[in-house]
């Protein structure tokens, strides 16, 4: 006798079972042992099938699954993260309004998603485009917003001047084109909305240490949290009502500051660029604001920079300190100005050695063996300016 697995008559059958039974209900409010297996937000796809959730939500299943084996009450629910860039580049390539589209494909994938059998509670459900759900994230925009903790400032964005909308980074494809039209993009400085997490950074950090993710997944956290200790540094601009503020985890080696660097969308640049250097200035900060911010700090991309003219007076010898605008410098994070230390930083030497820049050496190094001419000395050790 031919034993066969036919999964078309044997599936749909215990699939019934199941949820005749309610089986993948939890009660948490009784339960002796509960669980929560709690994964992402799937994301509806505008087309029909997605094989990558399947991918990413059975092995999740499966723990659930093991855990209720073992005398567990598991609490799985499902949800839908359903917005975004997809539904509205198909909105406007056929017509369709996104809400239709969305729930369409909502409807598909919990059909498509049923069929694997998997534990999730489908009675407990959540759906982010539909009202029931998103009036509770604009609450607590709200609760932030009366708490200080949103607020409103000017940054550069994506920009479709074809389009006439911003552009996320996903939509701006090679050759810095919008993906919708082909049109050449431009960066636009725009008033946005941020949240001040940095007021939380200490409570974040120390949160990571009680948790029971990898080590990799808490590194990447830490700095992505970024959390720096360090001093911030006034430098007066000379022959000019300016002052440009850095910060600096490493007060020790001012002595060894060369070079400022200002980001290309800093709103000093224009003010303090010299007549003689405007041209030069303006059209690098053109070509800056045409990279993504990965393309700029990326560790791999050639360090370039165009001087300002303006020099900058150190705080400590009066000397004068040479303003350069460098796109390796972001306006978004920090102050959106360097102090270059080119003899005890990495990204800073590379900068200083590729446009031939005076390096100053002011750090000793404990062991004479860590330190070498050809590269940045990023250790402690006595200092000798």
């Amino acid at each position: 006798m031919e034993l066969r697995y036919d999964s078309h008559a044997i599936e749909p059958k215990w699939r019934a079972v199941w949820e005749e039974m309610d089986l993948s209900r939890a009660y948490l409010t009784i339960a002796e042992r509960p669980c929560h297996a709690l994964v992402m937000l799937l994301y509806p796809p505008v087309g029909h099938r997605d094989v990558g959730h399947w991918y990413h939500y059975g092995p999740a299943d499966s723990w659930a699954r093991f855990m209720r084996m073992r005398g567990w009450d598991v609490f799985e629910p499902i949800g839908f993260d359903a917005f975004g860039l997809p539904a509205e580049n198909y909105a406007v390539q056929t017509g369709v309004h996104p809400k239709d589209s969305t729930d369409r494909n909502v409807a598909n994938m919990i059909a498509q998603l049923k069929r694997m059998g998997a534990m999730w509670d489908w009675a407990h459900t959540a759906n982010t485009s539909e009202p029931e759900f998103y009036r509770w994230t604009q609450w607590i925009f709200l609760e932030l917003y009366r708490a200080g903790l949103a607020y409103r400032k000017t940054a550069p964005v994506w920009w479709c001047p074809t389009d006439q909308t911003v552009l996320a980074n996903e939509q701006v494809v090679e050759g810095g084109v919008c993906e919708r039209c082909g049109a050449t993009v431009e960066k636009k400085d725009l008033t946005q909305w941020f949240f001040k997490i940095t007021d939380y950074a200490d409570e974040l950090l120390e949160g990571l240490d009680d948790l029971e993710w990898p080590e990799r997944t808490k590194t990447l956290q830490r700095n992505w949290i970024g959390r720096s200790p360090g001093v911030e540094i006034d430098w007066v601009v000379e022959r000019e009502d300016a002052v440009i503020r850095t910060f600096t985890t490493r007060p020790d080696t001012l002595y060894g500051v060369t070079f400022l660097a200002l980001a290309p969308e800093h709103p000093l640049v224009q003010k303090i660029t010299t007549a003689d250097r405007r041209q030069a200035v303006e059209a690098y900060r053109t070509r800056a604001r045409l990279l993504s911010d990965i393309e700029r700090t990326s560790t791999e991309a050639e360090k370039t920079g165009e001087f300002t003219g303006a020099y900058a007076l150190h705080p400590l010898t009066g000397e004068r300190i040479p303003i350069w605008v460098a796109d390796f410098v972001l306006v978004t994070y920090g102050t959106g100005a360097i102090q270059g230390v080119p003899a005890h930083d990495e990204r800073d030497y590379e900068f200083t050695t590729a446009l031939e820049l005076p390096i100053a050496w002011v750090i000793e190094a404990d062991d004479p063996a860590a330190a070498s001419a050809d590269r940045a000395y990023t250790g402690h050790g006595t200092v000798v300016a």
